[in-house]
């Protein structure tokens, strides 16, 4: 359609994204900057989306608007009501206490096995991610910072080269960058040394310090998150 066409977007945060211009389902890059926005905190939580607003914000037609926030309410990143549309969701206490169950099982496994395959070149890869976050944590920039936390987990479930952890870890990763952001001006320096802990096991070939390092650092995230966005209820644990 010829109102689908793509104009230029900018998110303060990220550089500007062009709507239209990929050889990509219009709704999927329309649902790609959505999340970007949201777990960036462009639009944060209790925000309302209406079709109107993001339609004009990327400038397309509401149909693929519609389509992505059908989605983006099964990612969880908004809800739908009949009455007032979409709303931005929040990261409750039950969804992060499951979100943490995950990474406590995935990580530790991830690190032991990036830890015993490891080649310099990849722990070269996650050196230069470890100087980035060091640069943008002292310098505040958060969504980078969030970005980057996010970018070394993946590394390292990529070195651990398990298809089976790593097909799920795009989704996962996702609402753990969202998470991260939300809490990171908190989170950001000792989640820089707790990374720097585990890629110097990982660089060791230390499988089991690279897992015991994993464990603290979700371990040490679960009660951040649990302190800046709030406890679950028992029937949540």
């Amino acid at each position: 359609m010829a109102d689908d066409g793509g104009t230029t977007v900018q998110d303060g945060s990220r550089p500007q994204a062009t709507i239209g211009a990929e050889h990509v389902a219009l709704r999927d890059q329309v649902l790609q900057e959505l999340r970007h926005r949201i777990v960036d905190g462009v639009y944060p939580p209790g925000t309302r989306l209406t079709e109107e607003r993001l339609a004009a914000d990327f400038g397309v037609s509401r149909n693929p608007v519609r389509e992505a926030l059908r989605v983006a309410e099964s990612d969880g990143l908004v809800t739908l009501s009949p009455r007032r549309g979409a709303v931005v969701a929040t990261p409750d206490a039950a969804a992060i206490a499951d979100l943490f169950t995950v990474r406590s099982s995935l990580e530790p496994v991830a690190a032991r096995i990036a830890a015993e395959r490891a080649t310099p070149a990849d722990v070269a890869d996650l050196r230069a991610l470890l100087d980035e976050a060091r640069v943008a944590t002292e310098s505040g920039d958060l969504t980078r910072v969030a970005e980057l936390n996010s970018a070394l987990h993946l590394r390292v479930v990529t070195i651990a080269g398990n298809r089976w952890l790593a097909s799920i870890s795009a989704s996962l990763y996702l609402h753990v960058h969202w998470v991260f952001r939300v809490g990171g001006a908190r989170r950001a320096p000792h989640s820089w040394r707790e990374h720097i802990r585990l890629v110097d096991a990982i660089e060791a070939g230390d499988a089991a310090g690279a897992e015991a390092a994993a464990r603290d650092h979700v371990d040490a995230a679960a009660q951040a998150a649990v302190e800046t966005l709030g406890r679950p209820s028992p029937a949540a644990l």
